[in-house]
């Protein structure tokens, strides 16, 4: 008699993937701050799984929120970040700010040095509360010396590093940028001193100046005062190191950016807009040399550059590899290729306002990488549920709501 055949024994079906965790998942951030460096260092935080707790004035909230239309400012600003006010201004206010920092990593605030400590608020008892507390305090000119007390913003810091001293037309006045770049810097600066003092594992005070950060990135402009006692000059768009650099303007109106730091590229772009002769010249061979005639080298790339559409100039540096790029507003940005391969500028669902296309997070990190979660809350939206995980009864939270503190 056969004995009948066993079936096959179906393979397991696989194992669910589970996501990894973001990076600072476990991490908690209080934004006490308004406008744009401080609120910008915890949007940064955000993206990459910090848990942002947004703490607004219940009837001030913060200016960012109007900015642009639609309030599409805060849309990317107050991304992954949830929203509650607070009085801090009020006894309540305080106690309940202190029964929040006993849960999390890091406060980041902006106010005018002193005004946390008028507010019983000061590092000593939020660090009494909190021991390993990162306190992150961000201001225009840090918490001490004689400017400490003064209004702070982006454009004094652009105007008192020496940036809009060395930019613009050398006939032109100073130049400020047309957006918060010192703001933008400082932000980075702060996430990264935040980052900092959380690996030394103790609790600190972060003095973050929007000056320092904008005055770092400069280059080495204090040590060559020092040593030579050169003030850098406005060159407008050329470099006192190097040339050509410059921008063109192109057969068909647009524009492109030339750059040559290197000196193989320098020789390439000469060769291609059909002046080799300029690169036996002795001169030549040096950055420093080149800038002495950048006039009949910009000259040389220009005429060349306005005889061709913007395509035809970059294919023809593509091919020559010389170092060239388009220059583009904001409707480029959006469709340029690589930067769609990149998703650097990609699409999030905002329950007010639909799909709303958004810079993504800065970087990607191939194990545990960032996430644009959710768009910026309204004001306030999370009040009650943050406030609840405190352990405050519903009836309380209401009065604390009629009181304006809430």
């Amino acid at each position: 008699m056969t004995t009948p055949a066993t079936p096959p024994v179906p393979p397991a079906p696989p194992a669910p993937q589970v996501p990894p965790a973001p990076p600072l998942s476990g991490v908690r951030v209080l934004d006490l701050a308004t406008l744009f460096a401080g609120p910008m260092a915890a949007m940064l935080l955000g993206d990459y799984g910090a848990d942002v707790i947004k703490v607004e004035h219940p009837a001030k909230p913060d200016p960012a929120r109007g900015h642009g239309p639609e309030g599409l400012w805060w849309k990317t600003l107050g991304r992954n970040k949830r929203a509650i006010t607070l009085d801090l201004s009020t006894p309540d206010g305080q106690d309940l700010l202190v029964e929040l920092v006993r849960d999390a990593d890091v406060v980041i605030e902006n106010f005018r040095p002193g005004t946390l400590e008028r507010w019983n608020l000061g590092y000593d008892r939020l660090g009494e509360a909190n021991p390993r507390l990162v306190l992150a305090r961000v201001t225009g000119f840090g918490q001490f010396g004689p400017y400490a007390r003064r209004p702070g913003f982006g454009t004094l810091a652009e105007a008192m590093s020496g940036f809009a001293a060395m930019t613009g037309e050398p006939d032109g006045p100073p130049t400020l940028p047309p957006f918060g770049l010192a703001d933008g810097i400082c932000a980075l600066a702060t996430a990264f001193a935040i980052m900092t003092a959380l690996r030394s594992g103790r609790g600190q005070v972060v003095d973050m100046s929007i000056i320092e950060p904008i005055l770092g990135v400069l280059g080495a402009q204090p040590t060559i005062y020092d040593r030579l006692g050169v003030v850098p000059p406005r060159t407008g768009n050329r470099s006192v190191n190097n040339a050509p650099r410059n921008t063109y303007r192109c057969k068909d109106g647009s524009w492109v950016a030339v750059s040559t730091s290197a000196q193989n590229i320098a020789e390439r772009v000469m060769r291609l807009v059909g002046r080799p002769e300029y690169v036996a010249e002795p001169w030549f061979a040096t950055g420093a040399g080149r800038v002495g005639h950048a006039d009949e080298l910009d000259a040389a790339v220009a005429a060349w550059v306005a005889d061709r559409t913007r395509d035809e100039v970059l294919a023809a540096f593509e091919e020559a590899q010389a170092a060239v790029a388009p220059i583009y507003d904001v409707r480029d940005v959006m469709a340029d290729p690589q930067l769609r391969a990149l998703d650097a500028i990609t699409t999030v669902e905002d329950p007010e306002l639909g799909p709303l296309r958004m810079q993504n997070v800065m970087f990607r990190l191939s194990g545990t990488p960032g996430a644009i979660r959710w768009t910026g809350r309204p004001h306030g939206a999370d009040t009650e549920e943050v406030l609840t995980s405190l352990g405050l009864p519903p009836g309380r939270i209401a009065a604390l709501r009629a009181k304006g503190i809430v």
